[in-house]
Order: C-alpha cells, then sequence, then structure tokens
C-alpha cells in the first residue's frame, strides 16, 4: 500500500475494517488505550514504514496524549491550526495532496490483559482520526482509514499476542478524504478520540437496533438484532414496564407490543433502561418511544408539529479542540436547555457518541448529520466536486453507512442529513436512497437539495424575513431558489425549516423576533438553527505571555477566513452572549401578553406536548426601578398549544414615578437543567400614569457672544466647552457618528430588495461608513453665546474631502438646582447612506478616580439595540464598565443600553427627558473611544486608557445578520436625521 497512492486513494477504508454498528453500553472486556503516546511529527508523507517496526528505538521521541490534536500540544512545536471556511488550504487538485503534507506517527505499548476469551474477536477501534490513519499491530498492518468524525473497527485478531504489544499509528493531515471534510472550522489533526481494545465473544451481539414507536398512548419495538446462532438465545428485558422477552432463534426476533407508556420528547424526555443479553454479552440501553413522521407540509413527532428553537453545534473547545470532554458537554447542553434551546444540529458531523446519550437524557430534538463537506469547490464553479463523481461513490455511502449505523439507536435523533455545502449531484441521492431504505421513520435533510430531488423537507440558510414568509405561504408567485416552478410547488409541500439562519457572530444578530413571529404564524415553517452555538476561539498566549482567543490568521496561514470562527451565542470562554439571552426571550416556550385592558395576563403554551403545570408565575410591581409589591398568580393548568388567561392583581402607581408590573414564569421545582425559580419568560407592562411631559429649558431671551469662559451650576467651560463636570475633568460633548463596526457592519448587504434602501448590494456599511469619514471628523466653532444662566455653542462637523455635514447647537442651562444640556443635531441633505449612530460623546480622564461603575434605571440588564430589544426589560441596574460592555473576540461597538431614564455614575449622575417624540436616548459607557475599538484586532491589543468616555446616543443603527445573512430590517436602520437629546446633570 504505497503512501502517495493512498493518499489520493477515494476509497474509505482498506484492510481489515469492520462492518459499521451501534456504538452500545456492553460488558464484554475491553481496554482503553487513551493516555500517552510515544509521537514523531514529520513534514512530508514520504516515510519508511519504520513506525510499525517492533526494532526501533522511540526513546528519543516525544510524548503525547491520546486523545489530542497535535497542533494543541507541545507550544507550536508541532504545526499550527489552520482556519478556513471554504477555502481549502492546499491545491485543489482532487483526489491529490501536497508533499508537504505533515504526519504524525504515534506508538503505544500494551499488555493484552490475562483472562480475555480465547475464541473471542479482538477488534481495535478508532472514534475519531484526522484525517487518514494506517494501523500496524505488532509491525503488521491491519489496515488503513478515513472519514475524521466517524468510527472504525479493525480485527486485529490474528495480530495481537498475549502479554505485551505495539500499536503503531502513522496519520496523514492531508489525504483525498480532505476534499470531503472542508467543514466551517479548524484543521486540527491527529488521533482526537478513543482509542479501545475489546474482545468480542463469539456468542456476542454483533448489533442492536431497538426501534421504537408511540401511538395512542403505548410503544412499541421493532428489534433487529445482529448476532449468529450461537449467540441465541436472546434475551430483551425492560425491568420499569415488566417485558420479557426471549427470542430463541434469530427468526424469532419480531416486533413487541409494549403497553402503555410515557412518550419521549424534547421536553419530556422519557427514557426507559432496556438490556439485550446473548449467551456471551449483555448490552444496555436508554429507551424512548416517540414516533416521528411527515404528513403534508407537518413536520410531526408523537402526532404533534415540532417546532425547531435550535443551535448549530460544532465540537470545539479553546484547550482541547474537538476532544470531547463529557462535563464540558453536559454543562453546554445544560445551558441550552436554560436558554430555550430546544434542538441541535450536529454541524457538520456526527459528535462523540456521548453528546447523544445526553441529548437523549436531558432532551433535545437532534438533526444528525453526516461528516460532509466540500465547500472548497464552490470557488470554481463547484468543477470536479465529488458529490457528482462516481469514483467518490464508495466514500459518501461509507460516510453515511457509519454516521445511521452508529447512532440509530438515540430517540433524540428525529432526522438524518446528508452533510452541509456540497453543492449537488448523484452521491448524494444515492446517500438518501440508502438511509431511506435503512431507517424509513426518520425523514432526510440536506439543504443543498434546493429542487426537492432526493430530500424530505425543504431546507434553506439565511434566506431573509420577506422570502421565509413567502415559503410559508403559498406564494406561489415568488420563485424559490433554484427551481423551476413545479419544483417550487413540490417544495411547498414540504415542511421548511432553516437549518441555518442569524449568523450569530460579535455583536448580534438582529431580527430574532421576526423570524420567530413567520413560525408562530405559518404551520408549513417549523423554525430553525442559529449559526451558531459558540465561538472557536483557541486560547494562545502572545510573545509578552497575554492569553486571549486566537482566530484565522493568528498562527500565520497561509490562507485563511479570519474572524469568521468566532460566529457563536457563546464566546470562547463559555460566557453567554445578550444574543443569546435574546434569543431565549424569543423562543420562550410559554407566552405571557397582556389582555388590551390590562386586567388578565394571557398565558399562550408554546411547547410541543407538556403542559405549563411545572410553571409559577410570580409577579411584582415596580416604581422607577424599586420594588414596592410582589407575589404570586392563581394560574390554571395551561396544556400544550392551548392559552389561558389569569387575573392580574391590583397594582399600586406611582405619583410621580414610573409604574411597571414584571410577570415571571418559573420553574416551581428544580429539573435536571435548572434549579427551581428559573426564568423561563417574561413579561412587563408600563402601568404609569399618563401625566404631563417634563418642562425643556426655556428659551433665552437675549444671546450675545462670547467668550464661552463660564462657570455654569456644577460644570465650568472655556471657549463654549465642557471643561469640568462635578469637579472632575471633562469634555464634550463631541458629536459621535461613528461606532467601531460590528462583524454585521462588516459585512456584505443582502440582494434581497426589500432591504435595498437602507444597503448597497456587496458593499458594507462600515466600508460606506470609513468612505464618508465618519470615523475622522471634525470640528469648527462656529459661535458661542452667553445668556443669563445658560450658554450657548453651534458648530459645524465634518470629514475631510466631504461636502456633508451635521450643524450641532449645544444648549447648556442651570435649572432647579440641576445643568440641563440640549443637543440639536441637524444634517444636510445628501448624506449617501445609513449611519452608525447619532449621539454625544463625553470624555472623563481619571483624575485618580476612574469612573468604572454605573447605576441606571432604564432597559437592562445587558445591551440592546433596536431590533435586539426582547430580552432587555425596564428596571434598576447595576454593573462595572467591564460588566457593561462584551470581549467580542475582535472588538467592536458593544454596551449600548436604550431608553434609560437615570445614570448615576458615582460623582455625578444624569435624567434623561424624551424627545418631541417621546423617545429616550441610550447610554454606554468605555474605557476607548469608537476609532481606538475599530483598529484592534483583539481585545489585548487595546491601548492602556487613562479615561472614560460616556456615550449619549438619540439613536443606534440596527444589528442585523449581514456577516452572513440579512441586513438591518428597514424599520431599524437609521437614516441620517435630525434630532434632539436632552439630559439633566445633578452632582
Amino acid at each position: 500500500m504505497p503512501v502517495p497512492r493512498l493518499l489520493s486513494d477515494t476509497a474509505p477504508a482498506h484492510g481489515a475494517v469492520r462492518t459499521p454498528r451501534s456504538w452500545l453500553h456492553s460488558d464484554v472486556p475491553s481496554l482503553s488505550l487513551n493516555g500517552e503516546w510515544r509521537f514523531r511529527l514529520s513534514p512530508s508523507a514520504d516515510l519508511p514504514d519504520d513506525v510499525a517496526s517492533p526494532s526501533l528505538d522511540d526513546a528519543a521521541w516525544d510524548s503525547l496524549p491520546v486523545p489530542a490534536h497535535w497542533v494543541l500540544q507541545g507550544d507550536g512545536r508541532y504545526g499550527r491550526p489552520i482556519y478556513t471556511n471554504v477555502q481549502f488550504p492546499f491545491p485543489i487538485e482532487p483526489p491529490f495532496v501536497p508533499d508537504e503534507n505533515p504526519t504524525g506517527d504515534y506508538r503505544r505499548h500494551f499488555d493484552l490483559p490475562a483472562g480475555w476469551p480465547d475464541d473471542a474477536r479482538i477488534v481495535l477501534r478508532f472514534d475519531g482520526v484526522e484525517s487518514l490513519y494506517r494501523v500496524w499491530v505488532n509491525g503488521t498492518e491491519a489496515g488503513a482509514a478515513s472519514g475524521s468524525r466517524l468510527a472504525h473497527e479493525f480485527d486485529v485478531t490474528d495480530l495481537v499476542r498475549a502479554g505485551a504489544n505495539l500499536l503503531s499509528v502513522r496519520v496523514h493531515q492531508w489525504s483525498a478524504a480532505s476534499y470531503l471534510e472542508d467543514q466551517d472550522q479548524w484543521w486540527l489533526p491527529g488521533i482526537f478520540r478513543d482509542v479501545t481494545l475489546s474482545a468480542r465473544p463469539a456468542d456476542g451481539l454483533e448489533d442492536v437496533w431497538l426501534r421504537t414507536g408511540f401511538a395512542d398512548g403505548r410503544g412499541t419495538i421493532d428489534p433487529e438484532v445482529t448476532a449468529t446462532d450461537d449467540a441465541f438465545p436472546v434475551t430483551l428485558r425492560l425491568p420499569e414496564l415488566g417485558v420479557e422477552v426471549v427470542w430463541a432463534t434469530p427468526a424469532e426476533v419480531a416486533p413487541v407490543a409494549i403497553g402503555a407508556v410515557d412518550p419521549w420528547t424534547a421536553e419530556s424526555p422519557r427514557l426507559y433502561d432496556a438490556t439485550v443479553a446473548s449467551r456471551g454479552e449483555t448490552v444496555s440501553l436508554r429507551v424512548g418511544f416517540r414516533t416521528v413522521e411527515i404528513r403534508g407540509d407537518r413536520f410531526l413527532v408523537n402526532g404533534r408539529r415540532v417546532v425547531f428553537h435550535g443551535m448549530n453545534r460544532h465540537e470545539t473547545h479553546p484547550e482541547r479542540g474537538r476532544v470531547f470532554d463529557e462535563e464540558h458537554a453536559r454543562a453546554e447542553l445544560i445551558r441550552m436547555k436554560r436558554f430555550n434551546v430546544n434542538a441541535i444540529r450536529t454541524s457538520h458531523y456526527p459528535p462523540h457518541p456521548r453528546l447523544l446519550d445526553l441529548a437523549d437524557e436531558l432532551g433535545f430534538w437532534v438533526v444528525l448529520e453526516c461528516d460532509l463537506e466540500t465547500h472548497g469547490f464552490e470557488k470554481a464553479g463547484w468543477r470536479d466536486n465529488p458529490s457528482d463523481d462516481p469514483r467518490w461513490r464508495d466514500a459518501y455511502l461509507d460516510r453515511m453507512r457509519r454516521t445511521v449505523e452508529r447512532d440509530k439507536n438515540h430517540p433524540a435523533i428525529v432526522m438524518w442529513s446528508l452533510g452541509n455545502e456540497s453543492g449537488t449531484g448523484a452521491n448524494l441521492a444515492a446517500m438518501s436512497a440508502w438511509v431511506h431504505d435503512r431507517d424509513p421513520e426518520r425523514p432526510v435533510h440536506y439543504e443543498g437539495d434546493y429542487t426537492g430531488e432526493y430530500t424530505d423537507v425543504y431546507s434553506r440558510m439565511y434566506s431573509s424575513v420577506p422570502e421565509t414568509e413567502q415559503i410559508g405561504t403559498d406564494g406561489s408567485l415568488a420563485p424559490l431558489l433554484g427551481c423551476t416552478p413545479a419544483q417550487g410547488a413540490r417544495q411547498r409541500t414540504k415542511p421548511f425549516l432553516l437549518c441555518e439562519y442569524a449568523h450569530a457572530m460579535g455583536n448580534g444578530p438582529g431580527a430574532l423576533d421576526q423570524y420567530e413571529a413567520l413560525a408562530d404564524a405559518h404551520p408549513r415553517l417549523h423554525g430553525g438553527f442559529v449559526w451558531e452555538w459558540r465561538d472557536h476561539g483557541i486560547l494562545t498566549r502572545t510573545a509578552d505571555g497575554t492569553p486571549f482567543y486566537a482566530y484565522g490568521g493568528d498562527f500565520g496561514e497561509v490562507v485563511h477566513d479570519g474572524n469568521f470562527v468566532m460566529d457563536g451565542m457563546v464566546l470562547s470562554n463559555d460566557l453567554p452572549t445578550p444574543g443569546l439571552h435574546e434569543f431565549a426571550a424569543v423562543a420562550q416556550p410559554v407566552a405571557l401578553t397582556f389582555s388590551e385592558g390590562a386586567e388578565q395576563l394571557i398565558v399562550a403554551n408554546r411547547r410541543h406536548s407538556a403542559s405549563a403545570a411545572d410553571l409559577t408565575l410570580q409577579w411584582r410591581v415596580e416604581h422607577d426601578g424599586r420594588e414596592t409589591a410582589s407575589g404570586v398568580l392563581e394560574a390554571p393548568t395551561v396544556a400544550a398549544g392551548d392559552a389561558e388567561r389569569v387575573a392580574l392583581p391590583a397594582v399600586p402607581r406611582s405619583d410621580d414615578g414610573e409604574t411597571w408590573l414584571t410577570v415571571e414564569a418559573v420553574l416551581s421545582e428544580d429539573a435536571p437543567w435548572a434549579p427551581a425559580g428559573h426564568v423561563v419568560a417574561r413579561a412587563q407592562l408600563d402601568r404609569t400614569p399618563s401625566r404631563a411631559a417634563r418642562r425643556g429649558s426655556p428659551a433665552a431671551a437675549e444671546w450675545r457672544d462670547s467668550a464661552g469662559t463660564v462657570d455654569l451650576g456644577l460644570a465650568s467651560f472655556d471657549r463654549g466647552g465642557l471643561v469640568r463636570l462635578a469637579g472632575r475633568r471633562a469634555s464634550g460633548p463631541r458629536l459621535e457618528l461613528f461606532r467601531a463596526p460590528t462583524d454585521n457592519d462588516e459585512g456584505a448587504a443582502s440582494s434581497d430588495p426589500t432591504y435595498s434602501d437602507a444597503s448597497i448590494a456587496g458593499v458594507s456599511s462600515a466600508q460606506l461608513w470609513r468612505e464618508q469619514g465618519l470615523d475622522r471628523l471634525t470640528h469648527r466653532l462656529v459661535s458661542v453665546q452667553e445668556a443669563p444662566g445658560a450658554l450657548r455653542t453651534v458648530t459645524r462637523v465634518s470629514a475631510a474631502n466631504s461636502v456633508d455635514s451635521v450643524t450641532v447647537e449645544t444648549i447648556w442651562a442651570a435649572i432647579d438646582g440641576e445643568l440641563e444640556l440640549r443637543v440639536e443635531i441637524e444634517p444636510t441633505a445628501g448624506w449617501p447612506s445609513v449611519w452608525p449612530r447619532i449621539g454625544v460623546r463625553f470624555d472623563l480622564p481619571d483624575d485618580g478616580s476612574p469612573i468604572d461603575t454605573a447605576e441606571w434605571f432604564g432597559t437592562g440588564p445587558l445591551e440592546s439595540y433596536p431590533d435586539s430589544t426582547r430580552a432587555a426589560y425596564v428596571g434598576r441596574f447595576r454593573a462595572s464598565i467591564d460588566q457593561l460592555n462584551v470581549e467580542y473576540a475582535r472588538p467592536q461597538e458593544t454596551g449600548h443600553r436604550t431608553a434609560v431614564r437615570e445614570v448615576d455614575l458615582g460623582t455625578f449622575a444624569f435624567t434623561t427627558l424624551a424627545d418631541s417624540r417621546g423617545r429616550l436616548p441610550g447610554f454606554s459607557l468605555s474605557r476607548h473611544t469608537p476609532q481606538q475599538v475599530a483598529a484592534a484586532r483583539h481585545p489585548h491589543e487595546l491601548p492602556t486608557s487613562d479615561t472614560t468616555h460616556l456615550f449619549v446616543d438619540a439613536a443606534q443603527h440596527g444589528l442585523g445578520s449581514r456577516a452572513c445573512g440579512p441586513d438591518v430590517w428597514p424599520e431599524f436602520a437609521l437614516r441620517p436625521e435630525a434630532r434632539t437629546l436632552q439630559v439633566r446633570f445633578r452632582a
């Protein structure tokens, strides 16, 4: 088996590779070979087979843990990670790969345990190796395999011996298989999942599949037992249900009527312990009874429509990469449950099998995806794409078989996915045909099958809100992407899901609530999966030891896709983003709204099948954010899909402040994923009595020209500019139209015409802002005037080489012991694009006492923007400057709180006044200017600061999902316009 031929061979495996089977909990003897291995890395695959020689002296080799990725070990001695999204990090010349092919040699000595049965077959299992590997035992080759996130077993019975043995493995980073593994993630070679040796008895169970069903309150099991005649009799037991069935021969294995059972759902993941025992082996399973079906354009489990509030989940950790850690994985899934995530798409490969055990136990709808993506071929118009090349057929089918066979027993899996972004072709159709034959119950998904030739559901990525709405309705006049009218009509007969939407890169995404509203309104729409669950940052250090989370380009890659790998709802350090809080608020399984007369609470149960009996409705009344009354509502049990009305308590109202009623649905008792009291849903009602608006500053009767060097209340001014405020140095207000661009601001515009009035196709908003000079505005003081107790300035603001400008008028006035500031912002006509913000900035030097904490009354506790406000609620909050701002992987706009009423910064405070349309400003606090933030690629590159910057914004542009999806919805796009800001300062 010469190495060059093997590397370019499209065959998935060679040698004594066994037929794929279920990952089962078995009592057969086994030996974990995880641990420290001897390791040697070579820059090329052109090597002698000395790795297998028992006489080779490997004493000088390094020691490397298994499982692990070698590029994440050794502080760079073994190469560096590579991140690409679409690009291949090697020439596109299928099936060939370069001679420069890092190759890792592994050796491990082990003793075959005494007492293993003499007639057992000895099986060596690898659960995950990237990318192609060859295996030798005691110097003799056992075989080779590829399919990095798939399990392979080798029969090594004739190669092992009693006592000491040598296992040798050679892993090539690049091979023909790499063309099928161009997933949006880091390329991380090595043996990264478990290695196990087991003794398979002759009378054992080769495979077991307990296919379950549920209907009319009763369960069924359709068993499939693969074993020799010598293994029988075989016994199925479910002790809790009193089931014991004995099959004397293979011919007797038949469906079993179980009787009354509790069904399995993602909300009520009821599992029953089961065993299947032969003469020589007992396997244990956890069985969940449920029936999956498509009826018309509805996707149903147990006869009820499923709506996916899902996440795309890669296996990634900042230090371990894709090496599985069960404790961390459980914590991740618990976090998902707490944030109202009910579904997982395993993008874009099968996860470690234990993750699916956890999904069964905790409750998730799972779309299990095959280890397949050929996205890099898109660059050449999909020329030579393996998906339609018969030479690759066996590799495609092998990947699908290994995916299905390993995980077929899991009730959480309700759909199989062929892979991701691999174009289309006969090989994908063959995969689908095989799945339909092997597992007719579970539907087949693949987003790239635009015309619906071989899949059961209609799936799309990042379709806009209007397009998704048209898909949800008949939309007969609206063509579907890539479809003829007849194909489009066929697709509209199927359930629709968004396998990816709401690209969660950096600060965002926006418009989650719009997509949710569509799924509520149109039964054909079954929700979707946010891209994606967590950032893929790799924890590394600068030359001086400063830790940071690295992304594409940080390891000197020749080609890379930058920080596109940092696109999660959870940061690399496990911190949930404000976007995840927004998702939780949008996806809350119980909707709480108020009746028209505000006398009743309407409780709508949006769950699949569980009632709301596990929830308690708590209420509280706050006056200006301070609690004055609270209690518990007497609420009836609300069945899934139903709504009930609950009487609200009398609300005591504040005479001179705001009155807010908050109702929260909380867990009544501890759940496996959250303690009692965990908030599942929340709603607020403004019960403030109507009253006259607060008066603003009086117009000065006579303005006169002034040098502008005056003291006015708690402030001092020089040439009209603020120099001191409440006894400390200060400057401002300075017009700020720029924000450090978010990843969505940097994205190319959506082509959807609905967004065209706020976008220029193919050009990012951030590029337009820089071209217009919004990041480099200059100021010219036009006039400074005084009146008794007041100061007025007029400033013209513009950028170099620009005819567009903004006139800013500021009026300071001492009123009622406070100092009021009114800012009138008036742009000239003709500004060509949306603005990032309309606001002012105050610079507050530390003076030995930095401002690093804010207490405010307004919306919070987390940042919010015009199209991301569902998680925000009105209250009184307190946070440090670090808590106010999110440390996104690439520094960008963060920290804005909308609709603020009062802000206390310690040495001074201010209140806000609504403008003539009743709009309140927002605020943010930062140690850096937007220009400084925009210049940094990583948080540690931000300069040391001795100044706090206070921003008061009349408006902010929305967030959207433009990094990989639709732009900001027009309603939330900030067009250049006149705005007024009014605040009152007090010491």
